[in-house]
């Protein structure tokens, strides 16, 4: 028997997605934000997009960067994920107060990657559509890298990498297992 779930907790039913860490950045200001609203929209061209909170500092950052890469972090960074969605970039560097280390990406000016991540895709900002209180920001994968030990013929290793899962407020999982099935 199925119950009827309260629409302000609808997104809950298809909130179980890896969770990636937003890098952003304009003039002297960068930002990272925890982010489990992202899907990848296209091969050809390599097109992804995310969907972060209008109020948030990242939206404004990257709305006028037009610039922003998704770290793909591991669950042994679990802590500094949580930190990153939990904090204002409005207050806080948060690359500072989390010990987390900021790179130089290969393709976008003024974006950093977080070091610590196991991959990061590169975007360059193609459009952004206003839904409800978030902009779903869409961007062409410019560059992209993982780590080799964990990607391997065109896929993650899960049993090598754990990602985070998020299923809304306070609670999370991690893969665990890797199979491949018959067609």
């Amino acid at each position: 028997m199925k119950k009827v779930v309260p629409k302000n907790q609808a997104n809950r039913l298809l909130n179980c997605g890896m969770v990636v860490m937003v890098s952003c950045a304009y003039k002297d200001k960068a930002n990272i934000t925890t982010c489990a609203w992202q899907m990848p929209l296209s091969k050809k061209p390599p097109a992804a997009a995310v969907a972060l909170d209008k109020d948030h500092f990242s939206s404004d950052l990257m709305r006028e960067s037009e610039e922003f890469i998704i770290n793909i972090p591991d669950w042994s960074i679990l802590d500094q994920v949580v930190k990153c969605g939990s904090w204002s970039g409005w207050n806080v560097d948060k690359f500072a107060e989390t010990g987390l280390n900021s790179e130089k990406a290969h393709s976008l000016v003024n974006i950093p990657k977080v070091k610590e991540c196991v991959g990061a895709l590169e975007c360059a900002v193609f459009d952004i559509k206003d839904v409800g209180d978030h902009h779903l920001f869409f961007g062409e994968v410019i560059s992209a890298e993982a780590e080799e030990d964990y990607f391997k013929e065109g896929f993650w290793d899960t049993r090598k990498v754990q990602f985070i899962f998020h299923l809304g407020s306070r609670y999370f999982f991690k893969s665990s297992e890797f199979i491949e099935v018959e067609k």
